[in-house]
């Protein structure tokens, strides 16, 4: 029988050791440092280790006899943290530090577009004010002001107007995101329908997982700022069959392609931002180097197969051949916040509602803590609620009817998760 261990304290990470831990095969699941959620989930356990405190980790793996760890946030893998497992002959999925900066550094992403002819917007990498305003006054807006390096889903301002935009870039290197907005990325703005395609990449092969469509802004319309993400779908109808070959063809295999002849083989979770136009063509708006979060939770809610052979077969390079089973289902997920959310969030706020059982919802748990037998908010984004349905509107109805009886002070969501589809 086989122990994991799930890094990462998130939505993302409960919903990982929770489809783990229905893994034939799998005697336990220690996640680190998790949260309320993961202590309440049959065969999960909660170990108190920092995602980032990597020798702990570590030794955690040697001390508990783990036999795989699968890493679910970016911070620990920009740190290096599958470099410092492997090195230590452990068995870990993830893509190493040189790998992770297809996330890690936006102005590397967009380089290494260009240099490999896949699709992305027209950009420019700035470190100083005067030029990055003067590009602004010459290129106008609407345009894309991004932090280079990770900001926890918020360092990318979507700007209307030429003073949005100069705001955010003087923002970003006057010091609001510290190191990581050093550099910023002024980019072309894409117009049209926004996707998440993620694959399980082991160096040039890859499996891909279920398509989906995350909900980026605050406010319902697609209003507000951008956040972490307020909800998401699966699958996503905007991506058909001919579109999704597209981007396998067009994207995926030439990113990996590209990555190995650079010296930077990929393995772990490529997930791909894309934008697609009125003309059904693909573009690159964004990589990151694991799964999206709420993209997992519904994403994983569909999966039929066992996950853990994948993602073996991915560390030691014998993904050709492998595929994943999925649910004909809708899943779709809503995302509860915290008052204040995504800016200072109110916090340490009992949640009520969370023991009402349902067949056709489940809810992970992402900024929540446990004080004796309550749970607590501790966060931004606190609970995704997952509905499934025959439809995406069936699907909807499951999991807002399930979010409201979930409460507590300050408690808000988007009320239109999947408005695209119905």
């Amino acid at each position: 029988m086989t122990t994991v261990l799930v890094v990462g304290s998130g939505g993302r990470e409960h919903a990982l050791a929770w489809r783990l831990s229905l893994d034939p095969g799998v005697a336990r699941v220690l996640v680190a440092p998790g949260n309320a959620g993961t202590a309440r989930t049959p065969k999960l356990e909660n170990v108190a280790i920092a995602a980032t405190d990597i020798a702990g980790l570590i030794a955690l793996v040697r001390r508990e006899a783990v036999d795989f760890t699968v890493i679910g946030p970016e911070t620990p893998l920009s740190l290096g943290i599958v470099d410092q497992f492997q090195a230590q002959g452990l068995p870990v999925f993830g893509p190493r530090q040189n790998a992770a900066e297809l996330e890690s550094s936006k102005a590397f992403t967009k380089d290494f577009l260009a240099r490999h002819k896949i699709p992305t917007a027209a950009y420019a990498v700035f470190t100083e004010l005067a030029p990055a305003l003067a590009y602004i006054d010459k290129h106008g807006a609407p345009i894309v002001v991004k932090a280079d390096g990770l900001a926890a889903g918020k360092g990318v301002v979507v700007a209307t107007n030429v003073d949005e935009a100069k705001a955010a870039v003087t923002d970003m290197l006057g010091g609001r995101f510290a190191a990581a907005g050093a550099r910023v990325v002024i980019e072309e703005f894409l117009s049209g329908v926004e996707a998440s395609y993620i694959v399980i990449a082991a160096n040039q092969d890859f499996v891909p997982m279920a398509t989906s469509q995350d909900h980026k802004r605050v406010g319902a319309g697609d209003t507000g700022p951008n956040t972490g993400g307020m909800g998401a779908y699966s699958p996503a109808r905007v991506v058909t069959p001919e579109i999704e070959a597209r981007i396998q063809r067009e994207i995926i295999a030439p990113t990996l392609a590209g990555m190995a002849a650079e010296g930077r083989p990929f393995t772990g979770f490529l997930y791909a931002g894309i934008m697609i136009d009125a003309h059904n063509n693909p573009r690159v708006l964004e990589f990151n180097t694991r799964m999206g979060d709420p993209e997992t939770q519904p994403i994983l809610a569909r999966l039929l197969s066992p996950l853990l052979p994948v993602l073996q077969a991915a560390a030691n390079n014998t993904l050709a051949g492998k595929t994943l089973d999925w649910d004909a289902r809708v899943a779709l997920g809503v995302v509860l916040c915290a008052e204040g959310y995504p800016g200072d969030v109110r916090k340490n706020d009992v949640i009520a509602g969370l023991d009402d059982a349902d067949t056709d919802t489940l809810v992970f748990h992402a900024g929540t803590k446990a004080q004796g037998d309550a749970v607590l908010t501790d966060g931004g984004r606190v609970l995704c609620v997952v509905g499934l349905g025959a439809d995406t509107q069936s699907a909807k109805a499951a999991a807002y009817a399930r979010a409201e009886t979930i409460t507590w002070p300050g408690r808000f969501m988007r009320p239109d998760i999947g408005w695209r589809a119905v």
